[in-house]
């Protein structure tokens, strides 16, 4: 992730101003510390999921799939004693709830993706039926991994609103909603703006949102060739059923050479089938995999939430500028620049002193006032760089270990997956022999 390090370039001249908040260390980021998260403190699993039928806010019938959500609490515990279970059921749709709530509540925050709703990248053998069980199964297993993300941050576990999901089932949607988040929410179409307009960007968040598209690219490509990969190997050992029926049925007219055959068949077909297998388990890490492809989201949001500060500052210092501008102008009695109030002074007459008086004491006011304002957009900006970094830092490190992790364990599979090709094909060669 070299693109995502470049350090920030300190000569560059402030304009207005609004000078990106960038060119400090990356801080400390407040929080708990592994200690004292949640995750060290709670068992938390995902136990079970359950095909449900009920009515919507249409009042309309509707099947979906709830979750149990299994809690566990670790310091309670006493020698010999294991604290009691608390459960409750979530739907996937109260799990994107609680991400939403975390993104807006925690702009300056990486936070971790939810599994996906329906199947995508998938060899055609795989059902993409999201309530199919082998897909409500994995899903189960990454919502589990999400809550123990999320109780696994510094920051993030340490949310109330989080820890009610985990122990309060009823009145948990009021209690979300009554904290206002969807009004914080920033706009697509603002942040959109915002990208093509800022003037002074952060070059480090410019090529954190490049690196962002590159890796979702590269994981996509990554995931589509291994679908491929699985749909030939599915055919490759299937057809490795037709010599078990082959060597079958030539046992039978032989005497001689009848159970060697049989036994080679025998092995051939038990390679055919455990392929099954194989490939279901090649899933879990296709899923480890689409995980970073959603994370990659989430990195952009936050480049995107710093785009919208530093456009909402110099659209402040702008502001100011102006407003100086007009107030110097008032005060000398020239215009500097094409206005259309210059043009009506023109047409109708210059102010008296005292309207020129009351509108430059209106002005004075609106510069103090904007000039706190820039002053505190400036530092809101500095602290989000802060925050915003330290996370990103500590994704990095996370990111690292997990992909690095993946790839190792999936390189495993195949070898061993290659082991047992060639043993297959040993063990038929010694019935062979025996023949």
């Amino acid at each position: 992730m070299e693109s995502a390090e470049a350090e920030p370039s300190d000569s560059r001249p402030e304009e207005d101003g609004a000078a990106p908040c960038s060119g400090l260390p990356p801080p400390e980021q407040p929080g708990a510390t592994m200690e004292e998260c949640l995750a060290k403190k709670m068992e938390i699993t995902v136990s079970e999921a359950e095909k449900r039928t009920g009515r919507n806010a249409m009042n309309m019938q509707e099947t979906y799939t709830a979750y149990l959500i299994e809690t566990r609490v670790v310091e309670s515990q006493s020698e010999g004693q294991c604290a009691p279970v608390d459960s409750l059921w979530r739907r996937y749709s109260e799990f994107e709830l609680l991400r939403n709530y975390l993104s807006v509540t925690y702009p300056h925050i990486v936070v971790p993706p939810l599994p996906e709703k329906r199947a995508d990248f998938v060899w055609h053998k795989l059902s993409a039926d999201n309530m199919d069980p082998d897909f409500v199964e994995r899903r189960r297993i990454g919502l589990e991994n999400f809550l123990l993300r999320v109780a696994s941050h510094p920051v993030l576990c340490q949310d109330k609103i989080f820890y009610s999901f985990l122990t309060q089932e009823g009145g948990w949607k009021e209690m979300v909603n009554e904290t206002g988040f969807q009004l914080k929410a920033d706009s697509r179409l603002k942040a959109l703006n915002a990208t093509f307009r800022v003037k002074n960007p952060d070059k480090r968040f410019t090529e954190l949102k490049h690196y962002s598209d590159e890796l979702q690219s590269v994981i996509s490509h990554l995931l589509r060739v291994r679908a491929r990969v699985a749909d030939r190997l599915y055919g490759v050992y299937k057809v490795h059923g037709n010599y078990g029926r082959v060597f079958s049925e030539w046992s039978a007219i032989e005497k001689e050479m009848g159970d060697g055959l049989q036994s080679a068949g025998h092995h051939m077909d038990v390679y055919a089938a455990s392929i099954d297998d194989i490939l279901e388990e090649e899933e879990h890490y296709a899923d480890q995999l689409k995980e970073y492809l959603f994370y990659a989201e989430a990195l952009r949001a936050v480049c995107r939430k710093h785009e919208l500060m530093q456009y909402d500052l110099e659209m402040a210092a702008q502001d100011l500028t102006s407003k100086k501008q007009q107030c110097e102008e008032l005060a000398t009695g020239t215009v500097r620049t094409f206005s259309l109030k210059g043009m009506t002074s023109k047409l109708f007459g210059q102010e008296t002193p005292e309207q020129r008086e009351a509108k430059i004491k209106v002005l004075e006011e609106q510069i103090q006032e904007g000039e706190e304002q820039l002053k505190s957009k400036n530092l809101e900006g500095r602290d989000f760089v802060k925050s915003a970094w330290a996370d990103i830092e500590r994704f990095k490190e996370q990111k690292n270990h997990d992909l690095k992790e993946a790839l190792i364990s999936y390189a495993v599979m195949q070898i061993s997956m290659c082991k047992k090709g060639i043993q297959v094909w040993t063990n038929a060669k010694e019935c062979f022999s025996k023949m």
